[in-house]
C-alpha cells in the first residue's frame, strides 16, 4: 500500500509540473484553458477506427495544436514590427506625373494696376503646366533608428526561439496526453481482470453456501468485492474515453473520430545522459533560454535607442524632373537637392522618459533570464530525481505483484481448505488489484519523467521518441 501511495505522488507531482511547464494562468472568471491543450480539429472523421501511433500523435499536434499556430503567428508579427523598424533606414523613391490648367484673377488676388494710355488685363490665363518628376528621401545617419531597428531583429530572433521552445511544451504535452491514454487502457485490463477473478471466486462462494461449506457472511464478502471492483471498472472506462478526448483535443483529430493506439511503450531504462551532461546541454540548446538572452540584448539595444535620440541626424531630399508648359514639347529639366543636420537642442522630458523606461524593461529581461537559469537547474535536477524514483518504482511494483499474486493463491488456498474464512481472499484481491494500479502508475510516471527530462533539457522534439523507445 505505502508503494501504490508512493506511486501515485509521484505521478501528481509528474502532472503538476506538466501543468506549470504549460502555463496556465487564472483569470478573474476562473481558469483559463492552456493552449498547449487545444487545436484546430482538422479533417474528416472516417466513420471507422484508426490506429494512432505515437509519432503520429507528435506529428498531427505540431501542425494543428492551437499553441503552435499561435506561436507562429507571433513569430510573423515580430518579423513584420522588424521591417517596421528597417524601414526607417531605408530610402523612400517615388514618382510623379502631373498637368495641370488654370486661370487667374489678378484684381482678386489683389493686384489693380491703372496706368495712362496701357491696358493691363485682369485675366490671366489659362495656361497649363505639364510635370514629371521622381522624389528620393534618405536617412543618411540615425544613430537611434540604427539601434531601434537592430532591438526590432533581437526580438524577432527571441520569438523564433520561443516559437521552437512552444513545439517543445507540445511534445510535452501530447507524450503525457498518450501515456496517459496507456496508462488508462492497462487499469482498464487490470482492472477487467480483477472483476472476472471476483465474479468466479463469488460464483464458488455461492456454490459452497448451498452446499452448507461456508456462512452466508463469505457470500457477502465477495459479493462486496466484486461489485466494488465492477464499480472501479466503471469509473475507469469513463475515465478512459475522457481521456482519449483530451488526446484528440490536443493533436487536431476531427471530431467524433475514434482510434486506438498503435504504440503501448512499455519500460525502456534511459542511460547515456548524467545530471551534469544535461545541465549543459539545457543551458546551451534550451530555446526558452535562448529566447530569453535575446530579450535581453533586444532590451539593451531599446536602451541604445532612447539615448541616441539626443544624437545629430543627417538626411537628404532630392527631386529630378522635367516640366513644361503648356506641354512637355517645351519642357525642360529641374531638380533639387537638399542634405539636413539636425541637432537636438532641447527636447523636454521625452527622450529621459524613454530612457527610464527602457531601462526598467531591461532590468526586468534580466531577472527573467536569471530567475528562468534558475527554474533550468530546478527542472533538469527534478526530471532526473523524478527518472531515477520511478524507474526503482517499477522495478519493486513489479515484484509486489508477483508477491501479491502468491499471496492470493496461498489465501485461496487456505480458504478452500477451511483454514480460513474468505476475508484473506478479499484482502488477497485488494493487494494484487493495489499492486497492479501501483505498476500502472510507475511506469507512466517513468516514461512521463522521460519527456519531462528530453524538455528540460531542450530536446523534446527531436528525442522524445528515441527516450521512449517507440519507432
Amino acid at each position: 500500500m505505502f508503494g501504490n501511495q508512493r506511486a501515485w505522488h509521484l505521478v501528481f507531482s509528474l502532472s503538476a509540473l506538466v501543468t506549470f511547464l504549460l502555463g496556465c494562468q487564472r483569470s478573474s472568471a476562473g481558469q483559463t484553458r492552456s493552449p498547449f491543450l487545444g487545436s484546430v480539429p482538422t479533417g474528416q472523421a472516417t466513420g471507422t477506427t484508426i490506429e494512432l501511433s505515437l509519432k503520429d500523435a507528435f506529428e498531427r499536434a505540431l501542425k494543428y495544436n492551437l499553441s503552435v499556430i499561435e506561436s507562429s503567428q507571433n513569430t510573423r508579427a515580430a518579423h513584420a514590427v522588424r521591417l517596421r523598424r528597417l524601414n526607417a533606414l531605408l530610402p523612400d523613391l517615388s514618382a510623379r506625373v502631373s498637368g495641370a490648367i488654370g486661370q487667374i484673377n489678378l484684381r482678386a488676388n489683389g493686384f489693380n494696376f491703372n496706368f495712362p494710355g496701357v491696358r493691363v488685363p485682369t485675366i490671366v490665363g489659362p495656361f497649363s503646366v505639364a510635370d514629371a518628376r521622381a522624389y528620393l528621401s534618405q536617412e543618411i545617419f540615425n544613430w537611434s533608428d540604427i539601434k531601434t531597428w537592430k532591438s526590432a531583429s533581437e526580438s524577432e530572433r527571441a520569438s523564433q526561439y520561443s516559437y521552437k521552445s512552444d513545439r517543445d511544451l507540445v511534445v510535452l504535452t501530447t507524450g503525457n496526453a498518450y501515456l496517459l491514454v496507456i496508462s488508462d487502457g492497462a487499469n482498464v485490463d487490470s482492472i477487467r481482470a480483477q472483476v472476472k477473478r471476483a465474479q468466479t471466486l463469488y460464483q464458488q462462494d455461492v456454490d459452497q453456501n448451498k452446499e452448507g461449506v461456508i456462512a452466508s457472511i463469505d457470500v457477502l464478502r465477495a459479493r462486496v468485492e466484486l461489485q466494488t471492483q465492477q464499480q472501479r471498472l466503471i469509473a475507469a472506462e469513463n475515465q478512459l474515453a475522457i481521456d482519449k478526448l483530451t488526446l484528440a483535443r490536443v493533436i487536431g483529430l476531427p471530431n467524433g473520430q475514434e482510434f486506438q493506439l498503435g504504440d503501448s511503450v512499455p519500460y525502456a531504462a534511459l542511460a547515456g545522459i548524467t545530471l551534469e551532461q544535461g545541465l549543459a546541454q539545457a543551458y546551451s540548446k534550451r530555446p526558452d533560454y535562448l529566447s530569453a538572452k535575446a530579450q535581453v540584448q533586444a532590451a539593451e539595444l531599446a536602451r541604445q535607442a532612447a539615448t541616441a535620440q539626443n544624437y545629430p541626424s543627417l538626411s537628404t531630399a532630392t527631386n529630378y524632373g522635367d516640366i513644361g508648359s503648356p506641354n512637355f514639347g517645351t519642357s525642360h529639366g529641374t531638380f533639387s537637392f537638399a542634405v539636413t543636420l539636425s541637432v537636438p537642442i532641447f527636447q523636454g522630458s521625452r527622450v529621459r522618459a524613454d530612457k527610464l523606461q527602457a531601462d526598467s524593461a531591461l532590468q526586468q529581461r534580466r531577472a527573467e533570464l536569471a530567475d528562468l537559469g534558475g527554474q533550468i537547474d530546478d527542472q533538469v535536477r527534478t526530471a532526473f530525481f523524478n527518472l531515477k524514483s520511478s524507474s526503482e518504482l517499477v522495478r519493486v511494483a513489479e515484484s509486489n505483484i508477483d508477491l501479491a499474486n502468491q499471496t492470493l493463491v496461498q489465501a485461496q488456498d487456505r480458504f478452500r481448505a477451511g483454514v480460513a474464512d474468505n476475508l484473506e481472499v478479499v484482502q488477497a484481491q485488494e493487494s494484487v488489484a493495489s499492486a497492479n494500479q501501483s505498476y500502472i502508475a510507475s511506469l507512466y510516471a517513468f516514461n512521463l519523467a522521460k519527456i519531462s527530462l528530453a524538455q528540460a533539457i531542450g530536446v523534446a522534439e527531436q528525442s522524445s521518441l528515441q527516450y521512449l523507445g517507440a519507432k
